[in-house]
């Protein structure tokens, strides 16, 4: 359970981060890149991973298909919140739960006890309620939040798959993940840079790399969560998106004073109720 309270914590400093860089001229393209060369850096400083060791028979079709979809789903999530707005973009971020746990059940076949049942059927409206909020945006290109709803959706499964190959360390995984999502990233840098004369700026860099230490952190006790609770993903994936939109909203009220409805308050009242349900679950 700690892996999976570190990586939440992880999880929402780097929304914090990006919500905190909106208030300055800052390129998401470039602190993107950048957060991928500082995570790639700690990788190998603190893993030194055996590079010799992937061979042709790793999980390469997954490494590529994270390592796409990674910084892909990241710029998709900066032009939802451009175009649909943020709280949209939340919504479709944090309901991309329902795609894993579905997955849990018609893919990895988990036994569904009635609490686990229970819990879903209270953390749906709880996600519902939580996100409840009066949207000024009136634009309607629900591609961007579709994208973010399903591109997640499908992350938390290859990771799942990633954790599940023991055959090779997970940390050699890791690395192979960042280098790939690195390369994307500083392919779509130089795109900007030359065709859309974006410059580069050192204030991207620097938020880039603070979003790289805890988006380290994230993935990294989020695999540790899952390899924990190897029997039981759905733990891992309520768990994690439930407890992010719970400490995100009160760092939203504390630190951010944003306000915060009634049915918000019902919302996260019922988001720990399904958190409770899925943890009392686990030990029958």
């Amino acid at each position: 359970m700690l892996f999976l309270i570190l990586s939440i914590i992880c999880s929402v400093t780097v929304g914090v981060l990006f919500k905190f860089s909106r208030k300055y001229n800052v390129s998401n393209t470039q602190i993107v890149a950048s957060n991928y060369i500082f995570a790639l850096i700690l990788c190998y400083l603190f893993f030194s991973p055996d590079l010799n060791a992937i061979e042709a028979s790793a999980p390469w079709a997954i490494y590529i298909a994270i390592g796409i979809l990674l910084p892909t789903i990241f710029l998709f999530l900066a032009a939802s919140i451009k175009h649909m707005g943020i709280v949209k973009t939340d919504a479709a971020q944090r309901l991309s739960l329902f795609i894993p746990i579905l997955a849990t059940w018609l893919l990895f076949r988990e036994d569904f006890n009635m609490l686990k049942v229970a819990a879903i059927l209270v953390g749906f409206p709880a996600l519902l309620l939580i996100l409840v909020k009066p949207s000024q945006n009136t634009e309607n290109k629900w591609i961007y939040p579709a994208v973010v709803l399903f591109g997640f959706g499908v992350i938390d499964i290859l990771f799942k798959q990633i954790a599940l190959y023991t055959s090779l360390p997970y940390t050699n995984s890791l690395f192979v993940v960042f280098g790939i999502a690195l390369l994307i990233m500083v392919g779509a840098v130089i795109y900007e840079v030359t065709i859309s004369k974006v410059p580069l700026n050192i204030r991207n860099i620097f938020f880039g790399g603070l979003v790289g230490v805890f988006n380290f952190g994230n993935i990294l006790f989020y695999l540790k969560a899952h390899q924990a609770f190897v029997q039981n993903p759905s733990t891992v994936f309520a768990g994690m998106n439930m407890g992010v939109i719970i400490v995100g909203s009160l760092v939203g009220v504390l630190i951010f004073k944003e306000k915060m409805t009634k049915m918000n308050f019902a919302g996260l009242f019922l988001a720990l109720i399904a958190i409770i349900l899925i943890v009392i679950s686990q030990t029958i």
